[in-house]
């Protein structure tokens, strides 16, 4: 099977046409999601979920605990400018954090697999706006920080692994949630 004569890749220019302008980027509404990373040691996790943040033009990336910060040059070379177009705030205690966030209004779930989570595919109006809690590559959400969460959404694992890189699993559920919620405004 090919593809159709006229279908083709878009060359860099037409690319740059269709993006939003930095100027511009922060008076437009964002999506009603936020990731808080707590406690990720890898500087390029926090740069690959800097971009990923930007293409799901979340409303904001809380760092939080031992997570590194910008500016860094490990961070930038995976975020490739998202420091500059992702509003972000470091707050070095989750346990803090957490309530205010829930005072605000936002609804904080753990993206963690636990005796009561469910489905990051089974997101409904009332669970917005979301905040989306990514713990340590290692350790996940850790028990005191979870308890502080309205609950845990997970990726369904359907292989012998249970468990994915946390800047691969907060795309998805990223993802998710930005589908969910266009599904659900429509």
């Amino acid at each position: 099977m090919s593809l159709p004569q006229n279908h083709r890749k878009l060359r860099h220019d037409e690319l740059l046409q269709q993006r939003r302008s930095l100027e511009g980027i922060h008076a437009e509404t964002r999506h009603p999601v936020s990731l808080l990373l707590y406690n990720i040691r890898s500087l390029y996790n926090v740069g690959s979920l800097f971009r990923t943040g930007d293409a799901g033009f979340i409303t904001k990336l809380y760092l939080c605990g031992y997570t590194p910060y910008p500016p860094r040059k490990e961070i930038e070379k995976t975020a490739l400018g998202a420091v500059d177009t992702v509003p972000w705030e470091y707050s070095p205690d989750a346990k803090l954090l957490i309530p205010r966030l829930r005072a605000e209004g936002l609804n904080v779930m753990a993206l963690e697999m636990t005796t009561e989570s469910r489905s990051v595919y089974s997101l409904k109006r009332k669970d917005y706006p979301l905040c989306l809690v990514l713990g340590n590559e290692i350790t996940g959400v850790d028990d005191d920080v979870l308890e502080l969460c309205s609950g845990a959404v997970d990726i369904p694992m359907y292989g012998v692994k249970h468990s994915l890189n946390v800047g691969v699993a907060g795309g998805i559920a990223l993802f998710e949630a930005v589908r969910a919620w266009k599904m659900l405004e429509s």
